[in-house]
């Protein structure tokens, strides 16, 4: 029977190791989530509509019926058929309906957020075991079988998640900006580009601090769903020693130990996050 001075060593540096891993999955998913999750909003506002000259189209021409309901002239049809009022009317409503739908019909921003509702409807835990185990069914070899696929797999997966989650954050800081102050910028004869950068951006970044510091620290708990596809970070290193990891059996107090790991970790982040709010004060 060992005493714990003789265990505290051998856990301690065990729980470093899995600690590090914890940290590399950490900083990755923030590095490549920050810009993905700006891609994945710019996506999900686009207006661009492939279909919408058709669009225009119709719905000029239901606009002209009506106008010449008003003023009481004919319409007329195919064949220069003359339509009843209530034809014409109902062809009126047609036009515009279908205007309006080929208007609406943006393939980027559904795209965008027909992305975003699915990751933000499942559990993370759920999109891991998704991307680590369905492409060894699907192709003949696993693209995961490196030996840090397991690594790659969940930073693939954590990326994707919280970029949805960062973009929803984005979203609502530009459209919480007025839009008093981009149609300044238009008639100082600044660009979309200038406008964004120097008017928007900055005032976008002061709203979205806080819940980014909220999505930040849920981060920093996520990592430890990755021991679901029995990537080894630090959870994973303290669990191994209640089933019999490093000579030792039923160790309990490794598992509960992790806490301080993620407590410390979490008051050095919420300290950052904080300093970096101060710093963005006067921006009220």
């Amino acid at each position: 029977m060992t005493t714990f001075s003789e265990q505290f060593p051998i856990v301690f540096q065990a729980l470093n190791v899995g600690f590090v891993q914890t940290l590399k999955l950490f900083v990755v998913t923030l590095v490549g989530s920050i810009p993905l999750g700006l891609i994945i909003c710019f996506g999900s506002m686009s207006r661009w509509a492939p279909l919408g000259f058709l669009g225009r189209k119709y719905f000029s021409q239901g606009e002209a019926i009506t106008r010449a309901l008003e003023n009481g002239e004919t319409v007329k049809g195919r064949d220069d058929a003359v339509l009843t009022a209530d034809m014409a009317r109902n062809r009126a409503r047609r036009c515009k309906a279908w205007g309006k739908l080929l208007l609406g019909f943006r393939p980027i921003s559904l795209i965008s957020r027909f992305v975003v509702w699915i990751i933000r409807g499942t559990p993370l835990m759920l999109q891991l075991l998704i991307i680590f185990y369905i492409p060894g069914y699907v192709l003949a070899n696993n693209p995961w079988s490196f030996p840090e696929g397991r690594f790659a797999a969940a930073a693939v997966m954590f990326v994707i998640n919280y970029a949805c989650y960062f973009s929803e954050i984005y979203r609502g800081g530009i459209q919480g900006v007025p839009v008093g102050q981009q149609e300044a910028g238009q008639v100082l004869g600044m660009t979309k580009a200038q406008i964004f950068r120097h008017v928007t951006l900055l005032q976008m970044i002061k709203r979205i601090v806080p819940p980014m510091a909220n999505e930040v620290i849920t981060l920093v708990k996520d990592t430890s769903l990755a021991r679901i596809i029995s990537f080894q970070e630090v959870i994973w290193a303290g669990y191994a020693f209640l089933k019999g990891s490093h000579g030792y059996s039923g160790l309990i107090w490794p598992l509960f130990f992790t806490g301080i790991y993620y407590l410390i970790f979490n008051g050095i982040v919420s300290f950052l996050l904080g300093r970096l709010e101060r710093k963005l004060e006067f921006f009220r």
